[in-house]
């Protein structure tokens, strides 16, 4: 008896992630649906919004992605007129970001939150909490047999 009750906790902790990456899933599909765009990209988005005239760095900062990933999100973003790169005026190097009218209508019909659902989650959690899921993530991470520290720094609507 102990025994099936020690190979059903694993189980019950497998089905939570598959509840998470599920959920995340259903999210990402229905954003693309509703604003034909992905769920990064709705991300990246919004956080032009937030602050129009960001550069590329500082929205990779904002998202936890890759400046390269975040350089080919904006140029795919760009291609469709919903981003538009200004020169500033005071250092003509430097580019900014803003929205065009057609982006502020996406993000005033997108499903929220822009983020995902995962870090909106994550966010409502206590710090004590957040750093004992970090310490047991670790410990799971520290066991799988074939691991790429690269994919941390995939977004999840890629994965």
């Amino acid at each position: 008896m102990a025994r099936r009750k020690e190979q059903q906790l694993p189980l019950r902790v497998l089905k939570k992630f598959r509840l998470i990456y599920g959920s995340v899933r259903q999210h990402f599909r229905r954003v693309e649906e509703n604003c034909g765009i992905s769920g990064l990209q709705l991300w990246l988005l919004q956080e032009i919004a937030k602050t129009p005239g960001a550069g590329v760095s500082e929205l990779a900062d904002r998202l936890f992605i890759h400046q390269s990933t975040c350089s080919q999100l904006v140029e795919k973003l760009a291609v469709r007129r919903l981003v538009l790169k200004k020169r500033s005026k005071e250092d003509l190097r430097r580019v900014g970001l803003v929205l065009s009218a057609t982006a502020k209508e996406i993000l005033q019909r997108a499903p929220g939150p822009a983020e995902g659902i995962l870090p909106e989650a994550l966010s409502a959690l206590s710090e004590d909490v957040l750093t004992d899921l970090d310490a047991s993530l670790s410990e799971v991470t520290g066991q799988l047999r074939v691991r790429d520290e690269k994919l941390s720094e995939n977004p999840l609507s890629d994965l």
